[in-house]
């Protein structure tokens, strides 16, 4: 098993839960679209159904629009807010 990335190092882990597992997928190929993931994981959300969907994105490796996102986000949290 090999260690778990910090967040600082431009990496998230991102959980999906939806009622069916057509629909966590549909989620997970819009932010492959945007960042580099590695393999989805997927497991029941609960009893009752549904499925849980796991995967890490990189957010060093983001693709547009992400990126232009990513860095306008960056620069507005660098600044203060002043009124």
């Amino acid at each position: 098993m090999q260690p778990r990335e910090d967040a600082s190092d431009g990496h998230a882990e991102v959980r999906i839960t939806a009622a069916s597992p057509e629909v966590a997928r549909r989620v997970a190929e819009v932010l492959r679209h945007c960042f580099s993931a590695t393999e989805q994981r997927s497991y029941p959300a609960s009893v009752e159904g549904g499925t849980r969907l796991h995967l890490t994105v990189d957010t060093d490796r983001a693709a547009e629009p992400a990126r232009s996102w990513l860095e306008s986000s960056r620069s507005r949290a660098g600044r203060s807010d002043r009124r």
